[in-house]
């Protein structure tokens, strides 16, 4: 019977707990291991979707690979066996959920923002470009329409709240939270890594419309840190469905959004139990964005 894990308990000291994530502390290291807990309008649900864990923890450490010639990241290792584990943390009785869905990573001093680059006219930009004309308050050509390509992609950052929404930021309010020059740093090298993921995504069926980056600093370099490129920090699309005016099918949490739409939810915890079959069609997405992203099923 598959092992759902909303919840760890590990023979180490636990640092933080959030939304998705645990973290440890590993001597000089972090420990940060992937639940399969799932939040929808900064809200954690009560049903856990199965091997959402193990998706977004292997999906970031394939492009915390593939993108380490770019910029460097935070994975020490990826903990694919115990033995990886004790090498890091020292001999003791952990449990079998920790593989493939954790790694050990280095500390980061993490900065104050989530760096957003959005490729198409989506989600809240595509609702306040049709209030105002703009995507995060920068002017946009007239006449776009839903899912539309953009002229070229866009850096909107925004705040990192611990709690309720993400404010968006303008270039000079980032500026003034991290220094005019590592506010330019953020914007190409997200820029760049977008770039990159968007051109290989596309050679495999699917369209990063947008993706969000979390960055630290770790020996005064820029890092990049916390999840990369997955279902859940990103919009994918299957680009033979791709159609412009309308919202697309994507490989992540939709089922889910739409059901508790639908059902009336108010969007204040608690938040209702999901049906079996939005849980299954939301796992089923997560695992099939893996497959075609990495070639390989999930184990």
């Amino acid at each position: 019977m598959m092992e759902l894990i909303t919840q760890t308990d590990l023979p180490l000291k636990l640092v933080h707990r959030g939304k998705v994530r645990d973290t440890y502390a590993l001597n000089s290291r972090l420990l940060m291991v992937a639940t399969d807990r799932v939040s929808a309008f900064d809200s954690v649900l009560p049903n856990p979707i199965p091997n959402k864990g193990k998706v977004l923890n292997l999906l970031s450490a394939f492009w915390f690979e593939r993108t380490e010639t770019l910029l460097p990241n935070h994975v020490v290792a990826v903990v694919n066996s115990l033995r990886t584990l004790e090498r890091h943390a020292g001999p003791n009785t952990y449990p079998s959920y920790v593989v493939d869905r954790s790694m050990v990573i280095r500390k980061a001093e993490r900065l104050p923002a989530e760096c957003v680059v959005r490729g198409y006219l989506a989600g809240s930009a595509w609702a306040e470009y049709q209030k105002s004309g703009a995507i995060n308050g920068q002017p946009m050509p007239s006449g776009l329409r839903e899912s539309q390509e953009l002229p070229e992609p866009l850096f909107t950052p925004t705040t990192k709240e611990e709690a309720g929404h993400d404010m968006p930021l303008t270039q000079n309010e980032l500026q003034k939270l991290v220094g005019a020059a590592r506010a330019e740093e953020i914007k190409q090298k997200s820029l760049l890594v977008y770039g990159y993921a968007r051109k290989y995504a596309a050679g495999r069926g699917i369209i990063i419309a947008d993706t969000k980056f979390e960055f630290g600093i770790i020996d005064g370099k820029l890092t990049l840190i916390d999840e990369l490129l997955t279902p859940d920090s990103s919009r994918f699309w299957d680009a033979s469905l791709y159609q412009v005016g309308k919202s697309q099918p994507s490989f992540d949490k939709q089922p889910l959004r739409d059901w508790l739409v639908a059902s009336g939810w108010n969007k204040e915890p608690p938040a209702p139990n999901l049906p079996p079959d939005v849980v299954q069609a939301t796992s089923q997405r997560y695992q099939e964005a893996y497959r075609r992203l990495t070639g390989k099923n999930l184990t």
